[in-house]
């Protein structure tokens, strides 16, 4: 097709999509195109403003590594990550909800023992978790993999710490054969997500603030039920109505308890979904 314009070049670009083989990708595509360039024409996008748009993606994807996520950052701000979530985890009355993923998961964290101390040496005021991991119809989940991760009292993950050869604050626990599971870390505290990226140089233009509510990040495997990714929030938090990502669920909000000896205790038990086919 020549001389295209601004008024037929949405259709031409959805008519070189017509044979995408795959029905989906075809879908998703012309969607996007759809939406992308209805987009331009409703701010009259300035050519000077896409090339400052392509920038800020370049230098997103430029931060991103093996220990950063700048896009998942970017994602989670936009309110992009929470959206998803909502759409793809509609879990029947009990179950617990899900929320973002967040950019610091680790694969490979180290294992541990029901009781064992995860920080590995985090600066914190000690604390232990426990509760259980139950299915929908309150039957303990034997054997369930928790994987756990959390920031220090520095608003810092291990990962982002120069020359930290071992992990701190993070492993993968089993509960025990009634479902049950205990361990120990550090207090929760509210942290700023990493501002020294395009992420950060988007909220100080907009004018919003990076904190998140202090929180517990947990992943739930089970054999026979969805896997669950969740936070469990500190209740009292300046920011729960606040959070940078929008995560905030009241359901995931539990008490931190400050005990005799000074440490905190929190306890929060887990319903999972039964998986596909397993109802």
């Amino acid at each position: 097709m020549r001389n295209v314009n601004q008024d037929t070049i949405t259709q031409a670009v959805i008519a070189r999509l017509a044979e995408t083989p795959d029905p989906r990708l075809k879908e998703i595509m012309t969607s996007l195109v759809q939406h992308l360039h209805a987009f331009a024409r409703e701010v009259k996008l300035t050519e000077a403003e896409w090339f400052q748009g392509i920038d800020f993606l370049t230098r997103v994807g430029q931060k991103c590594d093996d220990k950063r996520q700048e896009f998942i950052l970017l994602s989670d701000t936009l309110g992009m990550s929470m959206l998803t979530v909502a759409m793809n985890n509609d879990k029947p009355a009990g179950c617990t909800e899900a929320t973002v993923f967040g950019p610091f998961y680790v694969e490979g964290a180290p294992e541990f023992d029901l009781g064992e101390d995860v920080a590995g040496g985090a600066p914190g005021v000690p604390c232990e978790v426990r509760g259980r991991v139950l299915g929908l119809n309150g039957e303990p989940v034997p054997g369930a993999e928790l994987h756990v991760w959390q920031a220090d009292a520095e608003g810092m993950y291990d990962v982002q710490r120069e020359g930290l050869e071992h992990a701190q604050a993070r492993g993968v626990l089993h509960a025990s054969k009634d479902g049950k599971y205990w361990f120990k870390s550090i207090l929760a505290e509210a942290y700023p997500i990493p501002t020294d990226g395009p992420v950060g140089e988007m909220l100080r233009a907009t004018r919003r603030h990076p904190w998140r509510p202090a929180h517990l990040h947990f992943m739930i495997k089970a054999p026979g039920y969805e896997t669950l990714i969740t936070h469990v929030f500190r209740n009292g938090d300046t920011y729960l109505d606040s959070d940078a990502v929008f995560g905030v669920r009241q359901s995931l909000i539990a008490d931190w308890v400050k005990q005799p000896d000074g440490h905190y205790l929190v306890e929060y038990d887990f319903v999972l979904n039964p998986a596909k086919g397993q109802h």
